[in-house]
């Protein structure tokens, strides 16, 4: 039997917990704060009918004062019970929210690297932190006006069809009018033009992220005209989408709405005229006018109770829209850990008839490749810019899987190992380092959260990292990023280095790790590699070939496919795609302005 699809409701009160009661709390203390809410009305009412009835001698109306107090008492009772509301549908909001950024990064916790990759951090900010933020409005407030709402109207409708029926359908056709176009706004079509446009809030999210991210590199290259390019297009999109949905969508429906809600008295008042003579002849017309003074305040209720409902309609929908980006990131794919994971014998490396297509892609990056690194040997890539260099290499650490083949570590795949030994297993170092805003110390110790001070001190100095620590004011504590210290792009490879050094993994990937250094860096790099590599099997990828002459074994890659393999003297004699490498590569040293 098919499984019932959960409404978008139910959801995201799965994630309240055991504050999914304080919500209901919430709801029920809401429908009775509005019904305290309709009770001075009734008190106004009763005022008027008893001064009417004794016109002109309103002396005689006793019971006036008594009917005021009793509107009072019942707007203060409305005024806290609706507070007792809203502090318990906010404290179930609150947690509701905190449970789904904790879930949400729980579960990214567990999906490949590789991920990362493809989905920006912007992105997956708005979707998971901005998109929790907004079904805070929707659990905190909209959820009570709703419930409020419909327990106002019910409590109206019995009202107004006690004294007048008629007057009570003059009454009531403005608030169908308001739900006709509050329907026109939001129902059926136009709900898809809202995801468009929700849509296209998540595209400005991460292009803006990631102009802001990459404005020092336009500043240098002078670019800023065209790199601002993709995040115009992205505002641009946003606005025409927006436009779209408020102007081509919402003007006419909310102009009709707002008309008749603020007027609801203008379709009382005609029918008043109707049937005044009627109740002159009957000589019920002080019952008349103390029915159409009744209506006359209830109507006044009606714009407010419905504009309750289209912010909170609205709500709805946006928090459905907000529901959708959560539900993309709970749909993450995740590393599937075996119940009875496999551990690698030793440090070998082993590609055996390996493909790999990203998601989205028509061609392989890897095309059956196969290729072995024996314990203690240093094997690098080399080939093509697009040749599947990177992508072989994150493989090893499993950032993503093989789409066939099998990569084996320690003579065990890769997907049979549990996650936590293989990477313990390897240590990666990336062209584009990252460090994170916090002391270097701290930095360093990420990839051993156990490691004592001497030991983060040790792994620095065997980096290359003494120099650093000498111009910095704190040493190992100097938080980067602080009060102006800064560390350049060469600096910054040293010490994601003595972070690689002090895992002490058996098996190294390095990718481009000399890349964009100054020669003064790159010979301390150099120098570094040697405290890193020293036993252990090493896989490196580099474009500057003249870092890979000493490898055991050089694998050539390109489209995707083992071209050639061996040393350096026997691939440089060889007379294929390395040999041609290697001379434009010494070729290109000797250019000269």
């Amino acid at each position: 039997m098919k499984e019932k699809k959960k409404s978008d409701l139910a959801v995201l009160l799965g994630y309240a917990g055991s504050y999914k009661c304080l919500t209901f709390l919430g709801l029920g203390l809401s429908a009775v704060a509005m019904v305290f809410g309709m009770l001075p009305y009734i008190c106004i009412w009763l005022v008027a009918r008893d001064l009417i009835a004794v016109a002109p001698n309103w002396t005689a109306a006793a019971g006036i004062a008594r009917y005021g107090w009793m509107a009072f008492g019942f707007a203060v009772a409305g005024i806290a019970v609706y507070f007792a509301a809203l502090m318990c549908t906010h404290l179930a909001a609150f947690r509701t929210a905190s449970n789904i950024r904790k879930t949400g990064m729980a579960h990214l916790m567990k999906t490949p690297l590789g991920f990362f990759d493809s989905n920006a951090s912007g992105l997956l900010r708005n979707r998971l932190d901005g998109a929790a933020s907004e079904t805070e409005t929707l659990l905190a407030h909209n959820l009570a006006d709703i419930v409020g709402t419909a327990a106002m109207f019910i409590a109206m409708l019995v009202l107004m069809f006690i004294f007048d029926w008629r007057m009570g359908a003059a009454c009531l056709l403005a608030a169908v009018i308001s739900i006709v176009s509050m329907f026109a706004m939001m129902g059926g079509k136009n709900a898809k033009l809202m995801k468009e446009y929700q849509a296209a809030q998540d595209v400005m999210s991460k292009a803006g992220t990631e102009y802001v991210r990459g404005i020092p590199v336009v500043k240098v290259f002078q670019q800023t005209v065209y790199s601002f390019r993709a995040f115009k297009e992205a505002i641009e999109d946003y606005s025409t989408k927006a436009e779209r949905y408020t102007d081509g969508v919402c003007r006419v429906p909310q102009s009709v709405n707002l008309t008749f809600t603020e007027g609801a008295f203008i379709f009382l008042v005609p029918l008043a005229l109707l049937l005044a003579p009627a109740a002159l002849t009957s000589g019920s017309f002080a019952g008349f006018v103390t029915n159409f003074a009744f209506y006359a305040v209830f109507s006044a209720i009606i714009s407010t109770a419905l504009a309750k409902i289209m912010f909170a309609a609205s709500g709805m929908m946006l928090a459905g829209s907000a529901l959708g980006r959560i539900n993309e990131v709970m749909s993450a794919p995740v590393l599937k850990i075996m119940d009875h994971p496999q551990v690698p014998q030793d440090n070998s490396v082993e590609f055996r008839d390996v493909c790999f297509t990203y998601d989205g892609a028509e061609v392989p990056a890897l095309d059956h490749v196969s290729f072995l690194v024996k314990p203690g040997q240093t094997v690098a890539l080399v080939g093509p810019s697009g040749g599947g260099k990177t992508t072989a290499a994150c493989l090893i650490p499993r950032f993503w899987d093989v789409s066939s083949g099998k990569v084996l570590v320690g003579g065990v795949d890769v997907r049979d190992a549990d996650p936590h030994v293989l990477m313990d297993q390897v240590a990666f170092v990336f062209h584009n380092n990252r460090l994170f805003k916090t002391s270097i110390l701290e930095n360093v110790r990420a990839s051993r959260p156990e490691a004592t001070r001497e030991e983060v001190r040790a792994a620095l100095s065997a980096a290359q990292c003494d120099d650093i620590l000498e111009k910095l004011p704190d040493g190992m504590d100097t938080v980067i990023g602080t009060e102006g210290t800064y560390l350049s792009g060469g600096e910054q490879k040293r010490v994601s280095l003595a972070r690689a050094i002090l895992k002490d993994a058996p098996i190294v990937v390095l990718d481009e790790a000399t890349a964009f250094a100054d020669p003064e860096n790159e010979a301390m790099i150099q120098k570094a590699f040697a405290a890193l590599t020293k036993e252990r099997t090493v896989i490196m990828i580099a474009h500057r070939l003249s870092t890979v002459i000493g490898a055991d074994k050089i694998i050539v890659l390109d489209n995707g496919k083992v071209a050639e393999e061996g040393t350096h003297t026997q691939l440089s004699a060889g007379g294929g795609l390395y040999a041609k490498m290697w001379a434009d590569y010494n070729q290109a040293l000797k250019w000269r302005i």
